[in-house]
């Protein structure tokens, strides 16, 4: 999923993550169930992405703070509609297994942003 020269670079890496979801997402048989939880996973796997850019382009350290808290919150997000996933298409589970690794990741990752920036 990720290539290890860009592990560093957040925008390419939410970015990634985001088409990783959408990619898994449109492999999953839509039902009436599975629909409302595609949607859900793929507007919360790829905000995280758009929230970071706009993080980058804040206006203040207050805007930046609140716009990574809000990537942070899109993470767990993406990990809760992934796990629901999981008991609806139980035959992808490998394949969840490894999005919920990284939206774990990037959740911590936000976390420790935020509380470095609390700090200062």
């Amino acid at each position: 999923m990720r290539q290890s020269s860009n592990n560093f670079d957040l925008e390419e890496r939410t970015a990634k993550f985001g088409e990783e979801v959408i990619k898994f997402c449109k492999t999953i048989k839509q039902d009436a169930i599975t629909t409302s939880m595609i949607h859900q996973l793929i507007r919360s796997g790829t905000s995280i992405g758009a929230n970071y850019m706009e993080a980058n382009a804040a206006s203040s350290k207050r805007d930046f703070r609140n716009k990574i808290y809000i990537c942070k919150k899109e993470a767990q997000e993406t990990k809760h509609w992934l796990r629901m996933t999981a008991k609806c298409v139980p035959k992808s589970n490998e394949e969840i297994k490894k999005l919920w690794q990284e939206a774990q990741e990037l959740t911590l990752i936000f976390q420790k942003i935020t509380t470095s920036l609390r700090r200062k």
